[in-house]
């Protein structure tokens, strides 16, 4: 409630774009319209006809600015969590953000480096080449004479970002109490990754370190180039890079007209990108044209690594499990994957999850390989594992996202190329890796080196079991998925050995009874009771009743 009196103001822009779009009732629903006082006239229970949900959650997050765009476009990237006619929309979003005056750039360095810009600078261009909603890049020449580009942060950002954040944090959790939908599409989840993207943008001291570790895997490159970052000068608000002229990827058209092969851009940008994801592990995750320029060289270089992907040994291991999978077109294979990489929750179906992902296999069944699009098919499987509640790391939809939006600029350069092709030398080294002796043989010591953790660990575990146990705190789960079966065999025997031993019983004392009287020569008569005749059918009736139970049961 705090959070909501303090930003009344931006609460009521955001219930006012909600309502503009057709979500009145959300507002009305999550008690907005109480807090903020709005008229109850505004609401409208109907929802436009002409446009789709996804196109109307696209307005409200354009409408509210760039906060809300970024979010919108992480959002994008998460096919495991999100349906596909959402995530189609949300790829428009585009951060169309004025960019703020040459003199708060100045200001800001010169915050930052503590002295005076032309100590460090022989020239600063005061138009900028890019602007977006953190921060906006500018040339520079430094006083050394290196021609610089010089990405300085928007004034107030982390005010504004810490209050949106905030405000999406709270609205999520209000979500969250009102809507199923909410929890099934793990909104809450989504934000939180969101928020340490954005927190982690922000500091371009991260983007530094990024921008290094992806330049040390190009070191030897003949055809892919990243440019080298000046520690000297650059903070977490200020990143000092070297400019690199060249021809970006979305002018296609000046490409050709000034005589670059298409056909071997892509095939080296889709070699590169490969070689980051499957070799490395650490990928650039947003590889749209904008972000990848042409030397007159013919070299290839990649720009801007504020967003990355990062993958373990583990989950490589999984991943090319995955794509080997995907190309034998193995059903199980794939299912096997999936269960490996994701936390599958304890209700999942394992027989549907596998039905689904054999009717996702019939969709390529037909087509050649160098029509199958790698991405789509990975962001498809990422999907049905979504549908059935498999949470996959944040990293490997990343990928997804990142092949995806790597198939589209290829398909732009040379449709004939399939990535699946020049993905398969990488396939053939990641086997290679997977079974190399020493790394079955490091496992094999890592695997022995854990157990004898765990068998250290034994006697302490075992005596606060103990502890637990004689306590009473400890609560026993035994399921057997036999037990049904089971309990009703030990029925069948237990009724049979109780019929058998009545009727022994019934037998002896009927023997004893008429061994008796024969040799008394004397009726059976006790009391002047006829002793036998009674006990026969006394005997004889609970025969009966036994047999009766037994039979009814239908445990005999």
């Amino acid at each position: 409630m705090a959070v909501r009196i303090r930003h009344a103001g931006r609460y009521r822009e955001i219930a006012m774009a909600l309502m503009r779009h057709g979500f009145g009732y959300m507002v009305e629903e999550m008690g907005l319209f109480h807090i903020l006082s709005l008229p109850v006239r505004w609401i409208s229970h109907t929802e436009p006809e002409s446009i789709s949900l996804g196109e109307r959650i696209r307005r409200v997050l354009e409408d509210l600015g760039p906060a809300f765009v970024k979010f919108g476009q992480l959002a994008s990237t998460r096919s495991d969590l999100l349906p596909d006619h959402i995530i189609q929309e949300l790829v428009k979003l585009q951060e169309q953000v004025p960019p703020f005056s040459s003199e708060s750039a100045k200001s800001l360095i010169e915050q930052e480096w503590g002295v005076p810009i032309e100590q460090v600078l022989r020239s600063f261009e005061e138009e900028p080449i890019a602007a977006a909603s953190i921060g906006q890049v500018h040339a520079g020449v430094l006083k050394s004479g290196e021609s610089v580009a010089i990405k300085i942060q928007r004034p107030g950002v982390e005010k504004i970002m810490g209050r949106d954040l905030e405000i999406l944090k709270d609205m999520a959790a209000m979500a969250e109490k009102h809507w199923d939908w909410v929890q099934q599409y793990q909104i809450d989840r989504i934000v939180d990754e969101f928020a340490r993207a954005v927190l982690t943008e922000m500091d371009y001291s991260h983007e530094a370190r990024n921008t290094e570790r992806i330049a040390a895997q190009f070191v030897d490159s003949k055809y892919i180039e990243i440019p080298a970052v000046y520690r000297d000068y650059s903070t977490s608000r200020v990143l000092v890079m070297e400019y690199v002229e060249g021809i970006t990827l979305s002018r296609s058209r000046e490409l050709v007209d000034k005589g670059y092969d298409l056909k071997a851009v892509a095939e080296h940008l889709t070699e590169g990108m490969l070689h980051q994801m499957f070799m490395e592990g650490f990928f650039h995750a947003d590889p749209h044209p904008g972000n990848i320029l042409v030397k007159k060289d013919g070299k290839l270089v990649f720009l801007d690594f504020g967003l990355v992907g990062q993958l373990s040994e583990e989950m490589k291991d999984h991943l090319s499990g995955l794509i080997i999978a995907l190309m034998r077109r193995s059903t199980e294979g794939m299912v096997r994957s999936i269960l490996r990489m994701g936390i599958v929750p304890d209700d999942c179906n394992l027989e549907l999850l596998r039905s689904d992902i054999e009717r996702l296999k019939n969709d390529y069944v037909d087509l050649p390989f160098d029509q199958i699009k790698v991405g789509k098919a990975i962001s498809d499987l990422f999907g049905v594992a979504q549908r059935h509640r498999i949470v996959l790391p944040p990293d490997l939809t990343l990928l997804g996202k990142a092949m995806l939006t790597l198939e589209g600029v290829i398909e732009q350069l040379d449709p004939k190329i399939s990535i699946l092709d020049l993905a398969e030398p990488f396939g053939r080294k990641l086997l290679k890796e997977r079974y190399n002796s020493k790394r079955i043989g490091r496992k094999v010591l890592d695997g022995v080196a854990s157990l004898s953790e765990t068998l250290l660990d034994l006697p302490g575990q075992a005596k606060q079991l103990s502890a637990l146990i004689s306590k009473g705190r400890i609560k026993v789960e035994i399921s057997v998925p036999e037990l049904q079966s089971l309990m009703r065999k030990l029925d069948q025997i237990s009724n049979r050995l109780s019929f058998s031993i009545v009727l022994l019983a019934f037998s002896i004392i009927m023997v004893g009874l008429i061994i008796g009287s024969s040799l008394s020569r004397q009726p059976t008569m006790l009391w002047n009771f006829p002793t036998i005749e009674i006990g026969f059918i006394v005997a004889l009736l609970m025969v009966l009743w036994l047999l009766y139970s037994i039979f009814k049961s239908g445990r005999f």
